[in-house]
């Protein structure tokens, strides 16, 4: 059987695979009528994967208050309009899936990088008040270069989104939610706390890197108590800031094996988002190697990201040991059926739903 075909057990999470949707934003909720709640669009963004063979898909960005949405577009999972739309997704993805699919969903805020236009709007940087904006907040008074500037959280705010994540964990369980995934990477708030590039607080959410991480392992705490202790929990970070004097990889391997301490059962891992100024190489694959080196060297399972497009990267890097399991985006937007293919190309009998068997391609080898 091919690597990237073999079962995952995560607590009590069995993933018929290795085979994963990446968290995606769509900027398709209504921001007037029903701000924050998944649609029908969703629905189908999400339930293309679960009918192409995924084993586990993660949703787009859910934030876990409405000053923590990237654009008024986005989806938001704080009150309980939101989570029962998003109950009729797991709904959906668990009747339907090919590969027996599973659902998870990302939480959450975008810190000093919310209030902005989404990429469809033909406009860019912040979204003014009078535009349905609203003002930011960070670690600290520095604004992502194009937007406006955040204001620094006090601790009474601190604390309030750690309630938040939490809040929004327990909404999650009720939804259906197979797992959560704490959204720590690519600029956002945990992000923010964590770069020292962004980080310049003195008190003990800052100062060093015990306290910039604090805010992250305190969410991770916060959401591993209120779900069930049989609901694997998963972390996104960014690897490398890549610019000089920003988190490197060194700083992950710590922060991967402290959140692992703390409950974390996968770290899915990504890198940069936290400064305009990143100078990032990027190629096929280029992120495999932080996921392999955390994966050894903080001894916890890994997801990896980046440019993998085919079935045969993605195979490498799980039967390479570099990851535990592949999370797609960008290829599974041009080919939602990417897994039931990739299993064909690699020699797999992955079952097709009923309705598309007529399709199913014959093997002439």
């Amino acid at each position: 059987m091919p690597a990237l075909f073999q079962p995952l057990r995560l607590r009590s999470l069995e993933l018929q695979h290795r085979g994963w949707v990446s968290p995606m934003c769509q900027y398709s909720c209504d921001p007037d009528d029903a701000p924050g709640v998944p649609n029908d669009w969703h629905l189908m963004h999400l339930g293309s994967f679960a009918t192409g063979g995924a084993a586990l898909i993660l949703t787009e960005a859910a934030a876990v208050n409405a000053e923590g949405r990237i654009s008024p577009r986005d989806a938001g999972l704080y009150n309980g309009e939101q989570a029962e739309a998003w109950q009729r997704i797991t709904s959906f993805v668990h009747r339907h899936g090919a590969a027996n699919a599973k659902i998870g969903v990302q939480l959450a805020h975008a810190g000093r990088k919310a209030s902005t236009y989404w990429p469809f709007s033909g406009k860019h940087g912040s979204v003014p008040e009078s535009d349905g904006g609203w003002t930011t907040v960070g670690p600290s008074p520095l604004g992502f270069e194009g937007y406006a500037d955040p204001a620094a959280m006090s601790v009474e705010q601190i604390s309030g989104v750690v309630r938040d994540f939490a809040d929004a964990a327990v909404r999650a369980v009720d939804a259906g939610f197979d797992t959560i995934e704490i959204h720590g990477a690519h600029g956002y708030l945990l992000h923010q706390f964590q770069s020292p590039l962004i980080n310049t607080r003195t008190d003990a959410w800052g100062g060093n890197e015990t306290g910039r991480n604090r805010l992250m392992l305190a969410v991770v705490d916060a959401v591993r108590a209120v779900i069930p202790e049989s609901m694997p929990l998963l972390l996104r970070i960014s690897a490398s800031d890549w610019a000089e004097g920003g988190v490197d990889l060194a700083a992950s391997v710590r922060l991967a094996r402290q959140a692992a301490e703390h409950g974390v059962d996968l770290i899915d891992v990504s890198s940069g988002g936290a400064v305009a100024h990143q100078q990032i190489k990027a190629g096929p694959g280029y992120q495999t190697g932080f996921s392999a080196a955390i994966r050894k060297e903080a001894g916890v399972a890994t997801g990896t990201v980046g440019l993998l497009t085919s079935a045969g990267q993605a195979e490498h890097a799980v039967a390479t040991g570099q990851a535990d399991g592949v999370l797609i985006a960008r290829a599974a937007l041009r080919d939602p059926h990417w897994w039931l293919r990739a299993a064909f190309e690699l020699g797999h009998d992955l079952a097709w739903p009923p309705q598309y068997q007529r399709a199913v391609p014959r093997r002439t080898f």
